[in-house]
């Protein structure tokens, strides 16, 4: 069982990485929108739409790990910056563990003019419908970046089997390819 987490801010490519990945792999993807965008019209960005979708993707990665799938890839926002998202990539990331399977954590990264580009991308807005007011998203996106830190400092990720992606000038099938080659998925 393999269990690839993507993170990055948002609007990086963790999605559109983890697509490409999945059709190179065997792996599956889960990316944070599709519970997201189950809950948000129901409850709205609240914490009780947040606390939902927290449980359903606990009870997938538990299905999972125990599965007989070759693995799967999940996608998400991290600030670094707040002690109990990092708690939440462990909590995941043990799941995986504790039913014998292997980790990998990919972080990218991406000059903010590309991603304000990428946020307005057709693949992004198919897959995100609560991203398709611009103008609202691109202003959330832009001010995310003086409330948290969504990209590591040097140093900071202590695990065996990390990759940090500089992907500003480079395409979802490049990255995938990437990761795919250099942990052998």
């Amino acid at each position: 069982m393999k269990f690839v987490i993507i993170v990055g801010p948002q609007a990086v490519g963790k999605m559109t990485v983890g697509q490409e990945l999945a059709k190179i792999t065997d792996l599956k993807l889960l990316h944070n929108h599709m519970t997201i965008e189950l809950l948000a019209p129901i409850f709205g960005f609240t914490s009780e739409m947040w606390r939902i979708s927290k449980l359903f993707r606990e009870e997938i990665f538990t299905s999972v790990a125990k599965s007989d799938l070759p693995g799967m890839i999940f996608t998400c926002v991290v600030a670094f910056n707040k002690k109990e998202d990092w708690q939440d990539v462990e909590k995941i990331c043990g799941i995986f563990e504790s039913n014998g399977g292997e980790v990998f954590l990919i972080e990218l990264e991406a000059e903010l003019e590309e991603r304000i580009r990428r946020n307005k991308t057709p693949n992004r807005l198919e897959h995100k419908p609560s991203k398709r007011e611009i103008e609202q998203s691109e202003q959330r996106l832009v001010a995310s970046m003086e409330k948290f830190r969504l990209n590591s400092v040097e140093g900071e990720v202590d695990k065996e089997n990390y990759l940090k992606i500089n992907n500003t000038e480079l395409s979802a099938e490049e990255v995938a390819s990437i990761i795919k080659n250099t942990f052998q998925l």
